[in-house]
């Protein structure tokens, strides 16, 4: 029994290993020519210096945080929690960091390599892009299990078992912390300047998409590492870690059924994900003729399948062969599937969806932005019956897996989202390829490379474009199972502290109908916030690629070379400055209720503080996963409605459908690149805050 614990921990230094081999191969390969060289180069010193910046401003926070953490326990008198909720709190902070650097120190030397070898060969490119993102994706899981599994075991789990999961929810905590600000930061960053870049190259002067000659294109550049290599590692480090803190909590439950093996099964079924992950990688390559999503598709099923196979053995060596809980993980597998392909109907030109969106742009921005929210509220329906299916299905497994019990219907529940997010290192490997490829495509077109080989990297960008809004599609899937993970988890962690509390949350009680309304509201003003500090930001990116077109003509002749360290700056200062306030509005405003509601007791009876953030927690998930769809399914088909009449659709480029399309891009660009993806850590981490401040609203 208390091998399993070593086990997982051995696969996880197995992946990473794995990881560090796909990095050497990557870094091995040819850098292409000097021009390329410059370029890469300033790509590359943009994206260190905005992550010194910002990990320098995240971790002074975090800091911060760790100090009030430890002094509200100390408070209370309970030390020896204090310094275990603090450390893991610590703990959980820097491997977050470190996912999200390991990702990014990756992807902006693979950009270059990529743009080499899609002279030669679209295969070779296509294996070096997704290898370089598997770098990510595999460290960025392993990390997260390295760390839970390694806290679990230096706190005593194996000894004590049903009470050290309550005890590592710091973890989980620190890694969503760490998480938003990154995710946030980094998807202002990036939205800023893809705005400034478009609004005044592609409509104003004219310009095509990475010309040298625009002075924001750097930044642009720059921006998709910092976004969606940096940020969403950070993001899917944070989810994994906090769901399998939570479905170890729910293990405790079935304590008398399962033992320790219940609460150990969550971590050893997502080990066995890693290896189908790394399998699925190493299979993908294409023919020179072939899509290349299709390669990656290939690729997926073969996780996906050999995900379900180690699923069976982790249950059938773990849970007794218990073919109803492994049908709940099944479940989970087929939803991740589901969102997947969900999102690329709602998000390719293929489809129906985007297709009426271009067809809108032919009379104008107006109606493209008309149409594409028409869609974007459209394509919350599917995912939320579908994750609806998946609830009640794994339920119902779980609670015949236990002879009838409601503990083992949850727990079917958190297996179902542990299927889910067993091929969670495959999905990141896909979304990190979307910025290497789009960074080449920049290389290629910047250092003037021949026509036949910006085509190459062109449909490389355009699958990476799909494999990005997958990711958000999976993601936001994953959160939504995992919400209702982490709303049990906190439910039985105050039955815990509260002896008599029956887990129910009265909406009827007028502080829990006002916390429920706050919980609300903060999703929408979070989002207005992140979306407010993006328009700012390109407003004055905007300004600056204006001026120096009006004060240096030889920018548009060709003859001078346009300021992009300027640029950069620009966007990097008001980033960080703008991601500060949202963040805070984040942690805070579960905090406050929770202290201040527990005031009403002499009223509505002890615990309703707990139970108003209770009621905080319900509403503002389900607001958050049903505005995050919106958004990221929405900026996406805005995007690739643009992508489908640059191929020549309806006019082609700098016809005015495309420019009306390119006006609905940038309106749905801070929605799927930065408000969108920051939703889905705002909802579990105001799942993870409030599991480790669940003794103080008491």
């Amino acid at each position: 029994m208390y091998l399993y614990l070593p086990v997982i921990l051995l696969i996880s230094v197995f992946s990473l290993i794995v990881a560090l081999l796909l990095a050497r191969q990557v870094l091995k390969a040819d850098t292409g020519t000097a021009e390329m060289q410059v370029i890469a180069s300033a790509i590359k010193e943009g994206a260190e210096a905005f992550l010194r910046r910002q990990y320098k401003t995240i971790y002074m926070m975090a800091g911060l945080g760790a100090l009030i953490i430890f002094g509200l326990y100390m408070l209370r008198g309970e030390h020896a929690l204090a310094w275990k909720t603090t450390a893991g709190f610590l703990t959980g902070a820097v491997c977050s960091g470190l996912a999200g650097f390991i990702g990014m120190f990756v992807s902006i030397r693979a950009n270059i390599r990529v743009a080499s070898a899609s002279r030669t060969s679209l295969n070779r490119a296509l294996q070096l892009a997704l290898r370089g993102g598997a770098v990510s994706g595999l460290s960025v899981v392993s990390l997260s299990l390295l760390g839970v599994g390694g806290l679990f075991w230096a706190y005593g789990g194996l000894t004590d078992p049903q009470h050290v999961p309550a005890e590592i929810v710091g973890f989980g905590f620190g890694a969503s912390l760490v998480a938003l600000f990154a995710q946030l930061g980094g998807g202002i960053y990036t939205k800023a300047a893809d705005v400034g870049a478009d609004l005044v190259g592609k409509v104003e002067a004219g310009i095509p998409e990475d010309d040298p000659r625009n002075p924001a294109v750097i930044a642009d550049l720059v921006g998709d590492n910092v976004g969606d290599c940096a940020g969403r590692g950070a993001d899917l480090f944070e989810s994994t870690a906090a769901e399998n803190i939570g479905a170890m909590i729910i293990g405790v439950t079935l304590y008398t059924e399962f033992g320790l093996l219940g609460i150990l099964f969550p971590l050893m079924a997502r080990a066995f994900g890693l290896i189908a992950s790394i399998v699925g990688i190493l299979v993908v390559r294409t023919d020179e003729d072939k899509d290349p999503m299709r390669a990656l598709n290939i690729g997926y099923l073969v996780t996906t399948i050999l995900a379900m196979v180690g699923f069976y053995v982790a249950v059938r060596i773990m849970l007794g062969n218990n073919l109803w809980l492994f049908g709940a993980g099944v479940v989970g597998i087929l939803t991740s599937y589901a969102f997947v392909w969900i999102t690329q109907y709602y998000t390719e030109y293929k489809y129906r969806p985007v297709r009426s969106i271009a067809e809108a742009s032919r009379t104008g921005p107006a109606t493209n932005i008309i149409t594409g929210f028409a869609v974007a509220l459209e394509c919350t329906a599917i995912p939320v019956l579908v994750i609806s299916g998946a609830l009640l299905v794994s339920y119902y497994f779980g609670y015949l897996a236990v002879g009838g019990r409601a503990e083992g219907g949850i727990y079917g529940t958190a297996i179902a989202t542990m299927g889910m997010l067993s091929t969670a290192a495959y999905i990141l490997a896909m979304d990190t390829f979307g910025p290497i490829t789009d960074n080449a495509g920049g290389i290629i077109e910047m250092s003037k490379a021949p026509v036949e080989v910006r085509v190459k990297t062109d449909r490389l960008d355009a699958v990476g474009n799909t494999t990005k809004a997958l990711t958000k599609g999976y993601a936001i899937g994953s959160a939504a199972l995992a919400a209702f993970l982490l709303f049990n988890a906190y439910i039985d962690r105050v039955k815990e502290l509260l002896p008599g509390y029956l887990g129910t949350v009265d909406i009827g009680k007028v502080p829990v109908f006002v916390a429920a309304l706050l919980g609300a509201m903060l999703v929408f003003l979070f989002s207005s916030f992140a979306i407010k500090a993006v328009g700012r930001a390109a407003f004055c990116v905007i300004e600056e690629v204006r001026r120096q077109f009006r004060e240096n003509p030889g920018i548009m002749a060709g003859t001078a070379k346009p300021d992009y360290g300027t640029c950069v700056d620009i966007v990097t200062i008001g980033s960080l400055k703008a991601m500060v306030v949202p963040g805070l509005l984040a942690i805070g405003m579960p905090a406050a209720v929770g202290f201040s509601f527990r005031y009403f007791q002499g009223t509505f009876g002890r615990g309703i503080g707990a139970e108003s953030v209770a009621a905080l927690l319900m509403v503002g998930t389900i607001s958050g996963i049903l505005l995050a769809t919106l958004m990221n399914n929405g900026g996406g088909a805005w995007d690739n409605a643009k992508k489908w009449i640059e191929t020549g659709q309806l006019g082609g480029k700098r016809s005015e459908a495309h420019k009306a399309a390119v006006v609905g891009d940038t309106v749905g660009d801070p929605f799927k690149d930065t408000a969108g993806p920051s939703l889905h850590v705002l909802i579990k981490m105001l799942s993870t805050i409030t599991l480790v401040l669940a003794p103080l609203f008491i």
